[in-house]
């Protein structure tokens, strides 16, 4: 909620879009971050390229990219925008595969969205695609980690502020 309300409700409580017309496009970035944990022996698969459906990583990232432009389509009140770069990087542990999505844009309003769900469909494929072996996996700590842009300006998760620990990237 914001001083003048909650900013997605118009003054009869009806769900609206934010007018952003009015706003000057500016350069705007979101990273995203979230973990596929599994079992060490699924990670040793993804990692030397063993799984059955294909390459793990690759189809991950086309997922990712291909979600993070077709946010407005899944989020009701998202703003259709010009995604300007999408980038995906993995991160594989012994029992986990960290996925960290960065969105860029130059545009009226910020692309966190779209760096939290690029993120979360490039875990769902990597869960589709090792699902046959390791139904044992979970996909967690989905969070924002850093936005830039904007009347806000900067800002950044503290490592550890979620009790997550620290990420790898």
């Amino acid at each position: 909620m914001t001083d003048r309300g909650f900013t997605h409700l118009d003054p009869l409580g009806r769900a609206r879009m934010v007018d952003v017309t009015p706003k000057d496009p500016t350069h705007r970035r979101a990273i995203a971050r979230c973990k596929v944990f599994m079992k060490p022996e699924t990670t040793a698969m993804v990692a030397s390229n063993a799984v059955t459906k294909g390459d793990v990583m690759a189809v991950a990232r086309v997922a990712g990219i291909q979600a993070a432009k077709r946010t407005p389509d899944l989020i009701p009140l998202c703003h259709q925008l010009t995604i300007g770069s999408v980038y995906l990087n993995f991160h594989l542990d012994d029992d986990f595969i960290e996925v960290e999505s960065q969105v860029e844009t130059v545009d009226r309003t910020g692309v966190e969205m779209e760096a939290l769900l690029s993120c979360s469909v490039a875990a769902l494929t990597i869960y589709d695609m090792c699902k046959s072996s390791d139904r044992s996996m979970t996909i967690g700590e989905v969070a924002l980690w850093e936005k830039t842009g904007g009347r806000s300006g900067i800002w950044r998760r503290e490592p550890d502020t979620d009790g997550s620990g620290t990420s790898s990237f």
